[in-house]
């Protein structure tokens, strides 16, 4: 597909998130993590590097839509979890102590107080939760576009099991972030749209709710403002080596077959 390739029909009335797709983290997070190594290149870089890998690289790019609306967080997941809630101080919660691999992320005997805290949401947290409340009047659609694992990693709900090579997130029955009457027609729509990526893959499968029921950011803004929202996660073996580079020619067809199935997710919606 031509990177110049025009817009989508009423791709205006798309909201993209992609809130975990930075390695970036801000100066004061780098000095609370490194201490005095944080002046010390390789160090530094390689601290980057990692929170990079475990976030979703690359997602800003898989998930680019020519002519819909996005918002692409600035600071790394470890920085805080924007797909979190405000309050959840649990150890994979919106404040990180340690990376999906379980390894602290900061020194020995390190722990927020409580207003260090309340400084980093306020910084962080309250600052995109904000910019997304503005960008979603008179939009139609929001999508949260994640990438995960190719397995459960230590910190996680499915420990070792291989994963879907698409998972969309639509919400607990109770509290449906999408419309429950159009979610296997959206499952198809992405069977469809991803078959060719998928087509040869160890991860072909596309799920609903697995490994995961509910997108955070989904759920939130959707009990909201009463825009339809779902998660969707592409599996980072479709795209990563497992050195961390990209595999050639993945990302432009992971995006291709998103901008497909975005099309027809926007088609299920009055």
């Amino acid at each position: 597909m031509s990177p110049n390739r025009s817009a989508l029909p009423n791709a205006s009335a798309l909201l993209i998130l992609t809130p975990h797709a930075s390695g970036a983290l801000p100066p004061g997070v780098l000095r609370a993590m490194l201490g005095a190594d944080a002046f010390d290149t390789d160090r530094r870089e390689a601290l980057l590097r990692r929170v990079f890998l475990e976030g979703d690289p690359y997602t800003d790019l898989i998930y680019n839509v020519p002519g819909a609306s996005h918002l692409s967080a600035p600071w790394s997941r470890f920085a805080a979890d924007l797909n979190r809630e405000r309050g959840d101080t649990s150890d994979n919660g919106v404040l990180k102590l340690f990376d999906f691999d379980k390894k602290a992320l900061y020194p020995a005997g390190f722990a927020f107080s409580p207003e260090a805290r309340e400084q980093r949401l306020q910084a962080v947290w309250d600052t995109f939760e904000a910019a997304v409340s503005a960008a979603l009047p008179g939009k139609r659609l929001m999508i949260v576009g994640h990438s995960m694992a190719p397995y459960g990693p230590a910190l996680g709900p499915d420990t070792g099991t291989p994963r879907p090579g698409i998972t969309l997130m639509v919400g607990l029955p109770k509290l449906p972030s999408f419309p429950a009457a159009r979610v296997s027609e959206l499952k198809t729509a992405a069977e469809h749209a991803f078959a060719d990526v998928l087509n040869g893959e160890p991860f072909t499968r596309v799920a609903v709710n697995d490994p995961w029921a509910d997108d955070s950011l989904s759920v939130r803004h959707s009990e909201a403002s009463g825009v339809p929202a779902f998660g969707i996660e592409v599996n980072a073996g479709l795209y990563l080596t497992p050195k961390g580079e990209a595999r050639p020619g993945q990302l432009a067809r992971l995006n291709a077959a998103f901008e497909t199935f975005a099309a027809s997710a926007l088609a299920l919606l009055p």
